[in-house]
């Protein structure tokens, strides 16, 4: 399968497990170097943003007001990936909560989540850091509108997942770079993504 699904959350804020809850979701589906599908919502939770929040992201209480419930959305949500691989930037924190909001309407991920922000970490080891903004400047990557909204930051993150893929491709020489791949190589110490390539050819005959 080479599609995969490139999900990113705004919320209120930092973790689920303090109650913090999801106000804006957005799925980018690529196959592989081209998007297919994209999916945005905001989601009303019945809990305030934060004013910081509102400053970060500019979506508003007034806004949740007016948006479906997170059921919905998160149901929505589920119709939309089906059983297509994931991944996110800094998935840790996508996953954490993607997670929680499914567990509310008794739906659980079936599929591995893929990290660019860990890839990008061992793809390109020199640059400054490894935030979404950082990146789409050195790689001169497009963007698509204002970072902190859910759809602006997946689109980027669809771009930047492409061009990793073709800069692991081109150097490597691989026939594809499959999402199976992607995962092995985020647990990957740096110093070991040129053996542990050379093994997944073998074994997933790329």
């Amino acid at each position: 399968m080479s599609k995969i699904v490139i999900i990113d959350f705004e919320t209120t804020g930092l973790s689920p497990e303090l109650g913090d809850r999801a106000t804006e979701v957005a799925a980018v589906i690529i196959d592989g170097d081209k998007v297919i599908d994209k999916f945005q919502s905001l989601m009303n939770a019945g809990v305030a943003i934060p004013s910081y929040i509102q400053q970060l992201t500019g979506i508003s209480n007034a806004m949740l007001r007016k948006a479906p419930s997170c059921q919905q959305v998160m149901q929505e949500l589920a119709d939309f990936i089906g059983d297509s691989p994931l991944l996110a930037h800094n998935a840790s924190f996508d996953t954490k909560f993607l997670d929680a909001e499914w567990a509310r309407i008794h739906y659980k991920r079936r599929q591995a989540f893929a990290c660019s922000m860990l890839l990008s970490r061992r793809i390109y080891p020199h640059f400054p850091d490894h935030k979404l903004g950082t990146l789409v400047r050195h790689l001169k990557l497009p963007t698509t509108g204002e970072y902190h909204r859910a759809l602006a930051d997946a689109e980027m993150t669809a771009s930047l997942i492409i061009k990793i893929k073709y800069d692991i491709q081109e150097k490597y020489n691989l026939s594809s770079v499959p999402h199976e791949l992607l995962c092995l190589l985020q647990k990957t110490p740096k110093a070991g993504i040129d053996n542990a390539i050379k093994k997944a050819q073998i074994k997933l005959g790329l």
